[in-house]
């Protein structure tokens, strides 16, 4: 981060994480409060550590990280992860068309898995398959890797689409009721009429607003090529996750905090993302760009007949002459 973007987030958070100056001491300045916040989701250094570096008592610095956290989410999530409207997903769309070569798709969804220490009287409700404890992430990204909509906490022991499903995000997608544009039918064609989708992985649920790849058994070339259009879309949410763990590396770490303010550090790290790309834009190279956070598993979850009907019109607009 720039100065002059740290500089600029002083200043929106400043009247917030302001505190008063009382006789016996000053207050800790709001700037230094950010510095530390920032080097703590940064470093994932302990807050002993801090400690030193700062010369300030480590349940001092477990205060200014929880609530200046906090203050990061509820100060910058309404600019930079606003409630999705239609002109979001269209703007979305266009991006996708654009730069992945896949029309009608409003974002790439996906879900990791965010280690913590394990929480006291919990038994094994955070204990996931990869054998450590953790909360799941899941989020919807769009082409230039920024995050559209999250949903953050989820027990990790829940490890299949059913977290998403059950998740707000899901139940938005599935139900039909996130402000998605009506149907339209795809660039060259005049009919039939195509919905706007979302695309993710083996892990997820067949719906009318979400595709995933066709299964590697009994692969024609058809279903080769859809795939790998898809494949190309959805590396961006894998992209957007790489990106996060390589600034906040934090979340490579297990956070050893209550897991409400656990909750908060992921929510600061995720708009802390949005607002970094949207001041400084990505240049790394996203092909080689990987993150340390474990997927789901794949679950063998069936679909209807007329979803899959509507991802093979996809598939055959892929080899037809429009596209």
């Amino acid at each position: 981060m720039r100065m002059e973007h740290f500089d600029f987030l002083v200043g929106k958070l400043e009247d917030v994480i302001q505190r008063q100056d009382t006789r016996m001491r000053l207050a800790i300045t709001p700037a230094e409060r950010l510095l530390v916040t920032l080097r703590f989701l940064a470093t994932g250094e302990s807050l002993t550590s801090l400690h030193f570096q700062f010369r300030l008592g480590i349940s001092t610095i477990g205060g200014i990280v929880k609530d200046t956290c906090r203050a990061i989410w509820d100060t910058l999530q309404p600019e930079y992860i606003p409630q999705p409207t239609m002109e979001i997903w269209l703007r979305s769309s266009e991006q996708f068309e654009r730069m992945c070569n896949f029309p009608n798709c409003v974002g790439a969804v996906d879900g990791k898995h965010i280690r913590i220490a394990k929480p006291a009287g919990t038994g094994s409700e955070y204990y996931n398959y990869k054998k450590y404890f953790s909360i799941v992430l899941m989020a919807i990204a769009d082409a230039n890797c920024r995050f559209l909509a999250v949903d953050i906490g989820a027990y990790g022991r829940s490890n299949d689409s059913q977290v998403f499903k059950n998740s707000a995000m899901g139940r938005c997608l599935y139900g039909d009721t996130y402000n998605f544009p009506p149907a339209s039918p795809l660039p060259g064609t005049s009919e039939p009429a195509m919905p706007y989708v979302c695309v993710g992985d083996e892990a997820f649920q067949l719906s009318p607003h979400l595709l995933k790849p066709y299964s590697s058994r009994e692969l024609h070339r058809t279903k080769r090529v859809f795939n790998y259009r898809l494949t190309r879309a959805r590396r961006v949410v894998e992209c957007s996750f790489g990106i996060l763990t390589a600034k906040w590396r934090v979340l490579l770490t297990a956070i050893k905090l209550e897991t409400k303010t656990v909750d908060d550090v992921v929510k600061a790290c995720v708009v802390l993302h949005n607002f970094v790309i949207s001041k400084e834009p990505v240049t790394l190279d996203d092909e080689q760009l990987e993150t340390s956070l474990w997927d789901y598993r794949s679950a063998s979850v069936r679909s209807t007949s007329s979803v899959t009907m509507m991802r093979d019109q996809f598939a055959d607009y892929f080899l037809s002459p429009n596209f």
